[in-house]
C-alpha cells in the first residue's frame, strides 16, 4: 500500500513538472482552436471555468470561515468567468457581492448578470475603500484582467486594483493574478500576490513566478487532441473533480 502511494505521488510529480505553461500566443491560439476547431460556446466554457474556480475556492477557503465573498469583474471573458464564480458560491453557502465597473453590452454578459441578481446576489455601485474591504468581507476573487491585458490599467479599474494591493484579505485570482504580465508577471502597476491562483485550460508563463500558498488547474474540458497538439502534459483530474491542486 504504502508502495502504491509513493508510485503513485511520483507520477503526479513527473507530470506536473512536465506540464506546459503557455505563453501569451499559445493562450490565445488555444483558446480560438475550442472556439473554431472544437465548436465550443464562449457561454460553455464560461460556465465550465466559472464552476472550477468555485471549486478551487471551495477547497482553500471553507464557506464557514470566508463566507463574505467581494468578486471583482472586468468587462471580457475573465469577468465572466467571474459572474459565473459568483452564481456558484452562492448555491455552496458563501454571500457573493459583485463589484463590475465596467459591465460589457452585449446578451451574454448581461444573462450572467441577471441569473446573478436572480439569485439576490448584491452588485456594489462603488468600489470600496481598502479598510472597509477588510472588515465587510472575508476573501476577494480577482476576476478582473487575463491574458490579454495591456497596460496601463484604465481608470475605472484603478481604485479596485489600489485596494487589491493594500488589502489584507486573502485574494483568489483566476487564469493570471490581474494586471501581471501573461508571460513576465509582475509589472510596477499591479504588485499583488494572491493566495490562490486558479489556472484555466493550462497554465500560463507567469505561474511559473507565483509564490503563493495554493494553485489549482481548472477547466476540466480540453479535448485529447487538443492536448497532444500543444503538448499540455496536463494532470490528471482525480476522480469527479473539476479542479486539480498544482
Amino acid at each position: 500500500m504504502f508502495l502504491s502511494c509513493v508510485l503513485l505521488a511520483i507520477r503526479c510529480l513527473t507530470s506536473f513538472n512536465a506540464m506546459k505553461y503557455l505563453n501569451q500566443t499559445e493562450a490565445i491560439n488555444v483558446d480560438q482552436e475550442l472556439f473554431n476547431e472544437y465548436k465550443f460556446s464562449v457561454d460553455q466554457l464560461m460556465e465550465l471555468a466559472g464552476l472550477s474556480c468555485s471549486h478551487a475556492i471551495a477547497k482553500c477557503f471553507a464557506a464557514n470561515e470566508h463566507k463574505r465573498v467581494l468578486v471583482c469583474c472586468g468587462p471580457g471573458n475573465n469577468g465572466g468567468d467571474g459572474l459565473v464564480c459568483a452564481r456558484h458560491l452562492s448555491l455552496m453557502g458563501y454571500l457573493p457581492k459583485v463589484y463590475y465597473p465596467k459591465p460589457t453590452p452585449n446578451s451574454l454578459y448581461e444573462n450572467l448578470t441577471h441569473q446573478c441578481k436572480a439569485m439576490n446576489i448584491e452588485f456594489l455601485e462603488t468600489c470600496p475603500p481598502s479598510e472597509l474591504l477588510n472588515k465587510s468581507y472575508d476573501l476577494i476573487v480577482d476576476a478582473l484582467f487575463g491574458f490579454s491585458f495591456k497596460p496601463p490599467v484604465r481608470e475605472a479599474f484603478v481604485p479596485i486594483i489600489k485596494a487589491l494591493q493594500e488589502t489584507r484579505l486573502p485574494i483568489a485570482s483566476i487564469d493570471i493574478p490581474s494586471g501581471w504580465h501573461v508571460e513576465n508577471g509582475k509589472n510596477d502597476e499591479c504588485c499583488f500576490e494572491p493566495s490562490l491562483l486558479i489556472s484555466l485550460t493550462a497554465p500560463k508563463l507567469c505561474a511559473k513566478l507565483y509564490k503563493g500558498p495554493h494553485h489549482y488547474l481548472g477547466g476540466r474540458f480540453v479535448p485529447p487532441a487538443l492536448k497532444e497538439k500543444y503538448q499540455l502534459d496536463l494532470p490528471e483530474y482525480p476522480g469527479t473533480e473539476t479542479c486539480v491542486k498544482l
